[in-house]
């Protein structure tokens, strides 16, 4: 399906990190002078978003994750890794997931004016939580006519629309990453979150649907916050 290239193309970028176990051989201080290096690399934006999460409890293979967005290319998206990997705290840390995608208007979900359109568009807007996860379709998916996708999808959307207060990014990774679609719900009420995804299971899209996971609950926290959490936990095990 040729792209729209009068719009312009956001690339996203989440990226989960855990504390290696030799983080816990550290003494306080050093942990502590560490935390503070990686907070002040938190708030110092490379990209127009940067929004920290705590998945401390949540999942057991990362401690915090970290959503990217410009429209400047790839660029911003290295040099934050180049600044974690740079600070004293980066020795400690293991990227133990990193997707990449890139947005683009849907072939099923176009808006009429500008401002349908404008709610169409994929960016985090500072909700509590986001979960996000990897999403492949299978090759059945694509053998389908234009018109078959989009009656099927149609009804995919129409149980999105019974949570209004969970929005979707939808963002876009053929041929740049592994999966082919990221896929990033923005809400106040994972109970909300959990009853849509039930329902979707339900539709014909799911039947369409290949690979959905990891899944990754990420509550959001400012840098400080979220540096906080590991200090109080760094200062409880001495």
């Amino acid at each position: 399906m040729p792209s729209d290239q009068s719009e312009q193309r956001e690339y996203f970028r989440f990226a989960f990190y855990r504390f290696a176990e030799s983080w816990r051989a550290l003494d306080d201080t050093t942990r502590v002078r560490a935390l503070d290096e990686l907070a002040d690399v938190l708030a110092s934006p490379v990209a127009p978003w940067q929004l920290c999460y705590s998945l401390a409890g949540l999942r057991a293979d990362v401690d915090f994750g970290v959503w990217l967005k410009t429209t400047e290319g790839t660029e911003p998206l290295q040099e934050f890794e180049r600044r974690i990997r740079a600070s004293e705290c980066g020795r400690y840390l293991v990227l133990a997931h990193n997707f990449i995608s890139m947005t683009k208007p849907s072939p099923y979900a176009r808006g009429e004016t500008d401002a349908e359109r404008e709610a169409l568009r994929a960016y985090p807007d500072g909700a509590p939580y986001v979960f996000v996860y990897p999403m492949v379709k299978t090759r059945a998916w694509y053998t389908l006519t234009p018109e078959e996708r989009g009656r099927i999808m149609r009804g995919h959307i129409a149980v999105g629309h019974k949570y209004p207060k969970i929005r979707i990014n939808t963002s876009y990774s053929y041929g740049i990453d592994d999966q082919e679609f990221i896929v990033a719900f923005e809400g106040d009420d994972p109970a909300a979150f959990l009853d849509l995804v039930q329902d979707l299971r339900y539709t014909e899209a799911s039947s369409y649907t290949l690979r959905d996971t990891p899944m990754f609950t990420c509550v959001l926290r400012s840098p400080r916050a979220l540096v906080d959490e590991f200090r109080s936990a760094a200062l409880a095990s001495a």
